[in-house]
């Protein structure tokens, strides 16, 4: 199809600011894709991001925005326990949809977006789109090639640390700058988990494909939080160790906490009999080269936060205009999920759960 795609940001907070607001706005896309409505239930919130960002209409209710002829697709920008109900409701009116991470909470959830998306014939793309990353790409096709030899072992994870409570857009001034952080420390879809282990484990999973099992064990170190002079009560797991099995004895530690890493950033170190992958070098050479960037992560994009979930929004912008599908899968999405659910499952019972669902080969 031809023509500037609406697209909807539903969720004017951080990550609808700093994600979507922000990037959509900029003038080199305005010919691929238009802001055509922004929805919050925040009194006023929705009417300020309008307002700030040339965005053509306001909502407080999420149904009106999705009334909205305009809107071709949505953003889902929201808490990640409101994912699936209102990815459901968007794919029910025939709208595409890009999801910030992650797409749901548990696997049933996401077979139901996946079944229902394929019936309405709508797109569905879910954020981290980390394979879009060309030294990703590099890395998977050189460890395919035997560049460490057989491997053996990897670790990935990530510490949440006091991140969401000094974000600027919860320490500011006005409705667009003191939005709650409660829900990430809260079931469902709070923890760090869902919230930035889901990056290395998209890359881990992507690099070596689909886990079979795991095992785990979690707990909950923090039970209170201090946000602008009141505590908040916390119930979601704020540490969790995994273990998984990828087969022919290929095993990876996966973890998500308040503190502490073991490897650089959000990229996994991988070892083999004959090398290893440690952040971008696989055996010293840096996969990551000079000039290296996403598809549409391009001029002031590049400099600006979130420019990942810029381009996770262009790949389903692209997919409906050019009727290319992107390797931002919802299969994929769905994976790392089944991770999460089957590692807390795993330890709760302590019994280790055998994984339901693959990536298909892109």
């Amino acid at each position: 199809m031809s023509g500037a795609i609406g697209m909807g940001v539903v969720g004017a907070g951080a990550i609808g600011i700093r994600g979507a607001l922000s990037h959509l706005s900029l003038p080199d896309v305005q010919d691929r894709v238009r802001l055509a409505a922004v929805c919050d239930p925040v009194p006023g919130r929705a009417a300020a991001a309008a307002e700030k960002f040339g965005v053509g209409k306001s909502y407080e209710q999420f149904e009106d925005l999705l009334a909205d002829p305009k809107v071709e697709a949505v953003t889902i920008c929201s808490p990640i326990g409101l994912h699936y109900e209102q990815g459901m409701a968007a794919v029910g009116a025939g709208k595409h949809v890009h999801f910030n991470k992650t797409m749901a909470t548990t696997v049933a959830e996401c077979d139901e977006l996946i079944s229902a998306a394929a019936e309405r014939d709508v797109r569905l793309v879910a954020s981290p789109g980390m394979m879009l990353h060309p030294y990703n790409q590099r890395i998977r096709e050189r460890i395919g090639e035997g560049g460490i030899g057989r491997v053996v072992w990897a670790a990935a994870g990530a510490a949440i640390g006091d991140y969401h409570l000094t974000e600027e857009f919860r320490t500011g001034e006005g409705v667009l700058g003191q939005v709650d952080p409660t829900w990430y420390f809260r079931k469902p879809g709070g923890g760090p988990l869902y919230d930035v282990t889901v990056y290395p484990l998209h890359n881990l999973t992507g690099i070596l494909g689909p886990a079979k099992r795991v095992t785990a064990l979690s707990g909950l170190a923090l039970r209170e939080r201090e946000f602008g002079g009141k505590m908040i009560a916390c119930d979601m797991d704020d540490s969790t160790f995994m273990l998984l099995d990828f087969g022919d004895s290929v095993f990876a530690l996966v973890y998500g906490t308040v503190a502490g890493v073991v490897v650089e950033g959000f990229h996994p170190s991988i070892f083999g009999t004959e090398g290893s992958v440690v952040g971008t070098k696989l055996n010293g050479e840096d996969m990551k080269r000079k000039g290296d960037h996403q598809p549409h992560v391009v001029g002031k994009h590049a400099k600006m936060p979130e420019s990942h979930v810029f381009e996770d929004m262009m790949q389903l912008v692209d997919w409906i205009r050019d009727g290319v599908p992107s390797i931002a899968t919802a299969e994929q999405a769905r994976h790392v999920i089944d991770i999460f659910e089957s590692g807390y499952r795993a330890a709760e019972t302590g019994q280790t759960q055998d994984l339901v669902t693959a990536i298909p080969e892109t």
